[in-house]
């Protein structure tokens, strides 16, 4: 079964489940298949094989220290959107990167120590800002790309979906929460500056990003 299509958040009951969320767990519980869904299409699901789109979230992060919500991917998309700026914003011009290039650096400024594989949603030309997916080390080993090295970038916001939810996103609220897919599986904080109701879940942006390793925010 392919674990890693996700339906576009439209909520529209086709499906016979009441939300796009609810029919995904059925697909899972082997009580629906992917067909169920009339925008199911298997060639984009086929193309999407390699990615793993489901995980298990403890109460905690891997300290045990509680967050406020997991950000989890936009509908459709394949990890909450990570808005970077590389130390020299003129890479990006130098290394003519674009929609679709695979970069590699490591986000010095929030304070993790693993490098990260992107893949470049936008790239502004004029700020060296970097819109992306985080896709793992696996795309920058096989060799079917070109990786673009940025070295080291600043940590600039997440944009996604909230889930897991303790405490509901505010609008200019410091905030824990625990990116999908964090391979450190850490808490981190940052300030949201965007939140829309959205069918799927809050849909919101959070800035000014930071590991928390010790400090219990409980």
């Amino acid at each position: 079964m392919n674990r890693s299509w996700l339906p576009p958040g439209k909520n529209c009951g086709l499906c016979g489940e009441h939300s796009c969320r609810s029919f995904i767990r059925a697909v899972h519980g082997q009580e629906k298949t992917y067909e169920d869904c009339p925008f199911y299409d298997e060639k984009h699901a086929r193309a999407a094989a390699d990615w793993e789109m489901e995980a298990d979230y403890p109460e905690g992060d891997v300290l045990g220290h509680r967050y406020d919500f997991v950000l989890q991917p936009l509908p459709g998309e394949i990890s909450a959107r990570k808005i970077v700026l590389p130390f020299r914003g003129d890479l990006v011009e130098k290394l003519e990167i674009r929609e679709g290039d695979l970069v590699l650096g490591r986000p010095m400024g929030a304070g993790c120590p693993i490098p990260h594989v992107l893949r470049v949603i936008d790239a502004d030309p004029l700020t060296g800002l970097l819109t992306t997916w985080v896709v793992g080390p696996k795309f920058a080993r096989d060799g079917q790309q070109e990786v673009k090295d940025v070295s080291a970038y600043h940590m600039i916001g997440f944009e996604g979906i909230a889930t897991a939810i303790r405490k509901e996103p505010t609008l200019g609220c410091r905030m824990t929460f625990l990116p999908g897919f964090c391979m450190m599986s850490l808490n981190h904080t940052g300030l949201v500056n965007m939140v829309l109701e959205k069918a799927e879940g809050p849909h919101i942006r959070i800035e000014d990003v930071r590991i928390l390793a010790t400090r219990d925010w409980d």
